[in-house]
């Protein structure tokens, strides 16, 4: 009799344990592994705010593209280019490229007002493709961003339309001036090019 109760409470207590471990096995929320985020460039780590509306837009969002950098104005015998830039951006975009339009009153040919750059840019060349509020792009009080687009291999703008490809990579390829336009056999090439590149 002594003997039964022992194992009747060895046989109870032993249950308790398993219920316990059990219970805590399916409260214990799984373990997920996060995939690791990929670091944005130096290059692209600015935020700059969108012509339309001014709220602020990350360059880390273009990772992983290739970029073509381009100041623009309104008001430049270069000012046409706007249609080629977006003929370039649409035929390519699907592949990787995206065109990033930064207007700037440097060279005393662009608008006062955004909201009459942005209404210019769609309403005449039908713009698509991503641009930005005014900004500095040349000399000291230029952007941090277009400084570094103006060291090696880079040049600063000169002019109006000044262009910078930027690889998928993160760094810049090469600039090309006002006079090479969106179709140039050269930096139509250099595009393909970098777009057939894929990041490791």
């Amino acid at each position: 009799m002594h003997k039964f109760k022992l194992f009747k409470t060895w046989v109870t207590v032993f249950g308790l344990l398993s219920t316990t471990s059990i219970w805590a096995q399916s409260t214990t929320p799984p373990v997920v592994q996060s995939a690791p985020v990929a670091a944005c460039p130096v290059l692209l780590n600015h935020t700059f705010p969108r012509l339309q509306d001014e709220k602020p837009q990350s360059l880390c969002q273009y990772s992983g593209k290739v970029i073509l950098v381009v100041n623009t104005a309104s008001y430049c015998g270069f000012t046409p280019q706007y249609k080629g830039l977006e003929a370039i951006y649409s035929q390519y975009k699907d592949k990787g490229l995206v065109v990033l339009g930064f207007p700037s009153n440097d060279f005393a040919q662009e608008k006062t007002n955004n909201q009459d750059i942005a209404d210019f840019c769609e309403n005449t060349f039908g713009v698509k493709f991503p641009m930005f509020t005014k900004t500095s792009v040349t000399g000291d009080s230029a952007v941090p961003f277009f400084k570094q687009l103006a060291q090696d291999p880079g040049q600063r703008p000169k002019w109006n339309f000044y262009k910078y490809l930027i690889g998928r990579d993160g760094k810049l390829v090469d600039s090309y001036n006002s006079m090479t336009s969106p179709e140039s056999k050269s930096l139509v090439q250099a595009i393909e090019k970098s777009l057939a590149r894929k990041t490791s």
